[in-house]
């Protein structure tokens, strides 16, 4: 979220939101450029008019702001957000909202339009999770004068927001019921694609079953080519080179390999193994005819041996530990 080639909207229930929560992101972005576009989820200016908004948004360099239209439902308010994301072409998405409703419609927009999301979190709220840190220390004072504007709201004094007593009993849940102190970091979680799969989930039995034919017949087919082109040679003056075998062994290698490494699966591999050496043993048996696809000789030998010991080798690789993440 940085540059000025971004175009963020940031998604919050309220005017106030924007300002105590993500206005020192929100600055900083506008100090590299970047357009930013502010979409409240509800009329409730919840003792801010129209004039406190103005006050707080140009304090922040912020030309464009929105309220979204009274929703029936969550589809519609979906609808609704991923109208304003497709209208801006939003290249990310910030979330600061309490209403689970809005901040659902929101990711969910966001994810039909392939926009990464951002939700704003406290790192109390979100242990053990990796979190992103913007460093807004350069637009504290920005964010200061954005909170400043709302004096129905809450009132200032130097870096600490005290809400002022209606609106603390009025709104319990809201994160300015309480003394805050306004610190130089906001930090954010980013979120996963709705439809992205599970890293720690174990595969299905169908699509295993099918991963496991498709390698059976892959095998199976490299089995017949690699049988067939093993013979070839390319005589280069004196030397014959068994061009045919060693493109052959090297498919096979790439293969096994490949998938070892790719999908981290032994069960595919073996099956790839399967449909590879039974092919080179059934096309090595000779014929009803006398004709045979493997004779006798080295070549033969190496293409009958050589894929025994690769599939056996490549089966037993141990399973390689990912690489721990940067703290």
């Amino acid at each position: 979220m940085s540059g000025s080639a971004e175009r963020v909207v940031f998604v919050h229930d309220r005017p106030g939101q924007e300002s105590l929560l993500t206005g020192g992101t929100i600055a900083r972005l506008r100090s590299d450029d970047a357009e930013v576009v502010v979409l409240f989820g509800s009329t409730d200016f919840h003792s801010a008019d129209d004039s406190d908004v103005r006050a707080a948004m140009a304090a922040l360099d912020v030309s464009d702001w929105r309220m979204l239209p009274a929703a029936s439902g969550a589809q519609s308010l979906a609808e609704a957000v991923a109208d304003v994301l497709a209208d801006v072409h939003a290249t990310a998405v910030v979330v600061g909202a309490d209403d689970d409703t809005l901040r659902r419609a929101a990711a969910g927009a966001a994810d039909s339009l392939n926009v990464p999301v951002f939700e704003h979190r406290q790192v109390t709220d979100a242990v053990g999770q990796r979190l992103v840190a913007i460093d807004v220390s350069g637009q504290v004072d920005q964010k200061l004068r954005a909170l400043a504007a709302y004096p129905r709201r809450w009132s200032v004094t130097d870096h600490t927001v005290v809400p002022a007593e209606s609106v603390a009993a009025a709104d319990p849940i809201d994160p300015a019921d309480r003394p805050v102190t306004i610190g130089g970091t906001e930090t954010f979680l980013r979120l996963p694609p709705a439809h992205a799969p599970d890293p720690g989930a174990t595969p299905g039995l169908l699509s295993r079953g099918l991963a496991a034919v498709v390698a059976l017949l892959t095998g199976a087919v490299f089995g017949v080519l690699g049988t067939i082109a093993h013979q070839a040679t390319l005589p280069i003056g004196p030397v014959t080179i068994p061009i045919g075998l060693i493109l052959a062994l090297a498919g096979i290698m790439t293969l096994l390999a490949g998938l070892r490494l790719m999908l981290g699966n032994r069960l595919v591999v073996f099956s790839c193994a399967i449909g590879l050496l039974g092919t080179i043993f059934i096309l090595s048996l000779r014929s009803a005819g006398g004709s045979v696809l493997v004779p006798e000789g080295i070549p033969g030998l190496l293409w009958t041996v050589v894929p025994t010991l690769v599939a056996t080798i490549v089966l037993a690789w141990p399973r390689i530990p990912a690489r721990p993440g940067l703290a």
